[in-house]
């Protein structure tokens, strides 16, 4: 019998910790699957899903840059995935021929500011891609306060605040920043391999969370100059577990093993996986 495998897609993907730390649940629940990261580009997914949906040891694959979207044309969608977020972060066989999509970002995103009261609290979001939408989504169920937008083209993120009933403005990237309580970036901008984001962080009052969502450098240079301020940050591994848990259970049928969540951050941050 061929061994059960997912994965995780993306172009590029090389950076990706995922296979890290889905090879680490998997060895801690000595479960015989296996855990890969598969770069695929745009005009090659159609057939890339088409193959996967025919190979029965595929359990499912992470979607990220640049097939969030993409996806959801691809794959089924019980969970009107479509509708509410409007991005998959996740693909999971179900049956011989079956799969859905669905996102786990959201809550990935949520767990470690699930106790920050945000209420009316103003916001600034930086990007308006994938990531953004899920982020956005779980901002609309948190009673944020106005929320800004930073992002190239300003008519897209416009669209993004209208789809998720949130008021507030759209700003281009080099725009002033509000005195936000939350400021978040969702783009690919201080990922390896891209320009810095550079960020005027002197309009943040002193008691502002800086969230990053980049994994790779894990200290990028927001977080750098955020820290510099004074200002409480969160790194992109917290995200990127949190999201792993949710989209492992689906995969191997058991919950990720999360009480060694400690050991598995500094095999991370260490690399020696």
């Amino acid at each position: 019998m061929t061994r059960p495998y997912a994965e995780v897609i993306g172009d590029p993907i090389a950076h990706s910790k995922s296979p890290i730390i889905h090879g680490f649940w998997l060895e801690k629940l000595g479960i015989d699957a296996e855990y890969r990261a598969t770069r695929v580009t745009s005009d090659d997914l159609p057939r890339f899903i088409a193959e996967r949906r025919a190979d029965p040891a595929w359990r499912g694959c992470n979607v990220t840059i640049p097939h969030k979207v993409a996806m959801l044309d691809l794959v089924d969608d019980p969970g009107g995935v479509r509708d509410s977020i409007g991005a998959m972060n996740t693909v999971v066989r179900q049956g011989p021929d079956t799969l859905f999509g669905t996102n786990t970002d959201a809550a990935g995103f949520y767990a470690p500011i699930a106790d920050v009261d945000l209420t009316g609290a103003p916001v600034a979001i930086v990007g308006a891609g994938g990531a953004a939408r899920a982020v956005l989504f779980a901002l609309s169920r948190m009673n944020v306060g106005p929320v800004t937008i930073l992002n190239r083209s300003p008519l897209k993120a416009a669209a993004l605040l209208s789809r998720f009933g949130l008021k507030g403005e759209v700003l281009p990237l080099t725009g002033r920043l509000p005195a936000a309580k939350l400021l978040v970036n969702t783009s690919a901008l201080g990922m390896e391999g891209q320009p810095p984001l550079d960020l005027d962080l002197l309009p943040l009052p002193a008691d502002a969370l800086v969230y990053d969502i980049v994994y790779a450098p894990l200290h990028t240079p927001l977080l750098d100059a955020a820290e510099a301020r004074g200002l409480e940050t969160i790194d992109g591994l917290e995200m990127l577990v949190g999201q792993a848990g949710a989209a492992f259970e689906l995969f191997f049928d058991q919950p990720a093993p999360r009480e060694h969540d400690a050991e598995l951050r500094a095999r991370l941050i260490g690399g020696d996986a």
